[in-house]
């Protein structure tokens, strides 16, 4: 099976990288700090969650009589982490947490996701919770339910998609009616709803977005509510899971299908935010969610690589000259070697670019991190599906059998391009909203350092050919006389600026890391990315430009 080394020095890297560390120590987090977090969490992931992943895979969640029950030891995995502090790591301090920042919590995410994504789901939605209530709920909400969701004790979900209603939430049905004690009466039935229902925790706080009667029709007519299983006094609320979805992967993560108000009229919650602006509140926790499930894709690739590597290591196959005797480690053949090589590229790319987001999150820098939250997204979990796929072809035919463990990574790794908002809905969202941010200046700006930092490993003419061309694709998107034309266009160019946005932290890692142990790697990775991977993905957009037309015109019925 596959052993997990966790990648510290990896990991640190990309935290210099993003700025907010520095070998002096003179940021808010000193590298002698983080390297002593990442060495403990590392630690934990290895020896405590690791070994579960495969029994979590093997022997899923199940339902019975509205419970669920998780595979088997991991109920009690749950609790030590919770008691080692993990859970409470970005939590605001005055809520019992440790406040260390996003940059801190996406190293950690990385480690628990390369451990077992599906056990790490129920923290990660947790995490987007404690911040949405942190951010927009009434004070007494706050006190009464953030020290305990930050503790580990009670856990969190996000209720928003529904049987008729996926991505498009403006056909939303789920019903929220006002109560005489201040709090509202909900009722209504969700999908795909993530730890949903669990044995981890003695109460799950769903956070549920439904329409109140008379609201405005669409998106602008959702309020959202804390709905929580059980009730302040202890009694059941009226909220049922009454089914768990088969999936192709994360087996051992409940998916839950949820009934509010089934049985006696309706779920008791409590409003967060203003009526009808429910939309707006979640979007903190979907923001939140975005960039983690993009460093779910870091994690993937991560144990996709480290897979391919040592069974590259250990697997003998062919010889490499006609005067060889024994067979040859296939991780000396040309084309195993390119591909072990470009997984990691990819992955140190994909990680630098959702680190930089964690970054500019912890500086608040808003329009940096709504600008980079939908390439981290598409562009990390594109990678996992590609480094997943290429570490079974590594594998051979043993990557296609269930035993070797490659098959779960690439299973587990195909829902992240999808779920917490499509890829493709990240392409629209970056085409039609973020490149325009501040009149363009956030994109310039961003462009311009790309420019420089390339000309580190590439020459200063073609890092500027480079740049230009992003700049005249965003141009041609954004200045589109037929805009769902133009969206023809929008995943192939979002790849593109995810690409050159990677290729050029790729390029400042290679500087920070001359004259240490990672010098080569770091070397190797940027100029790999830069001359590979980079040109075919600016290609890739200029080519969905050209034919944007074509496909908007093109007839499928």
């Amino acid at each position: 099976m596959i052993e997990y080394n966790p990648p510290l020095a990896q990991l640190l890297l990309a935290m210099r990288v993003a700025g907010n560390l520095s070998a002096e120590g003179d940021s808010r987090l000193s590298l002698e700090d983080a390297q002593a977090v990442l060495s403990e969490a590392g630690r934990f992931a290895a020896d405590r969650i690791a070994p579960l992943n495969r029994i979590g895979d093997q022997k899923p969640a199940k339902l019975s009589n509205g419970l669920v029950t998780t595979p088997p030891g991991w109920s009690e995995l749950y609790r030590d982490w919770c008691a080692a502090g993990w859970n409470s790591l970005s939590g605001p301090l005055a809520y019992g947490g440790q406040s260390l920042g996003m940059q801190m919590a996406t190293a950690c995410t990385e480690l628990w996701n390369s451990s077992s994504m599906a056990f790490a789901l129920c923290p990660l939605l947790t995490t987007g919770a404690i911040e949405t209530i942190a951010a927009h709920a009434a004070d007494d909400l706050k006190q009464f339910y953030l020290p305990r969701m930050i503790a580990g004790e009670w856990s969190g979900t996000m209720n928003l998609t529904e049987p008729q209603s996926g991505s498009d939430l403006s056909q939303l049905r789920c019903k929220a009616k006002r109560s005489g004690d201040g709090s509202y009466i909900i009722a209504g039935s969700k999908i795909f709803i993530t730890y949903g229902e669990h044995d981890f925790t003695s109460n799950i706080i769903h956070l549920v977005l439904a329409r109140l009667e008379n609201a405005p029709q669409g998106t602008k007519g959702i309020s959202l509510f804390l709905v929580p299983k059980y009730l302040p006094g202890g009694s059941p609320n009226d909220v049922e899971c009454h089914s768990l979805e088969h999936k192709l992967g994360i087996h051992g993560s409940p998916t839950c299908s949820m009934s509010y108000g089934n049985k006696n009229g309706g779920a008791k919650g409590w409003l967060i935010g203003e009526e009808n602006r429910g939309l707006a509140c979640m979007f903190t926790m979907m923001n939140n969610a975005r960039l983690l499930v993009g460093v779910q894709g870091v994690a993937l690739a991560e144990r996709a690589t480290q897979a391919a590597f040592q069974f590259a290591k250990m697997r003998k196959q062919g010889r490499l000259s006609h005067s060889a005797f024994e067979p040859s480690e296939i991780i000396h053949h040309p084309d195993i070697k390119r591909m072990l090589l470009e997984m990691r590229a990819k992955t140190a790319a994909a990680r630098l670019l959702c680190m930089a987001t964690a970054s500019a999150i912890d500086e608040r820098q808003e329009a940096t991190a709504s600008l980079l939250t939908p390439l981290a997204k598409s562009f990390a979990t594109d990678i996992a599906n590609e480094v997943a796929s290429a570490a079974i072809q590594v594998h051979g035919g043993m990557g296609y059998i269930e035993e070797t463990g490659i098959a779960q990574i690439y299973r587990d790794a195909r829902i992240l391009p999808i779920y917490e908002g499509t890829n493709g809905i990240q392409a629209i969202d970056l085409v039609t909203r973020k490149l325009t941010l501040d009149d363009g200046k956030c994109l310039s700006e961003l462009l311009h350092g790309c420019k420089n930092d390339l000309a580190s490993v590439v020459s200063p003419a073609l890092a500027a050919d480079y740049v230009d061309e992003v700049r005249r694709q965003s141009e041609a998107l954004t200045t589109s006389s037929n805009t769902q034309q133009a969206l023809a266009a929008a995943t192939p160019f979002t790849r593109a600026l995810a690409s050159l946005v990677a290729a050029a932290y790729l390029a400042k890692a290679s500087r920070l890391a001359r004259g240490s142990s990672s010098e080569e790697e770091a070397e190797t990775n940027a100029r790999l990315f830069a001359m590979g991977e980079l040109p075919i993905a600016l290609s890739g957009a200029n080519a969905a430009i050209t034919n944007a037309a074509l496909v908007f015109n093109s007839s499928l019925a």
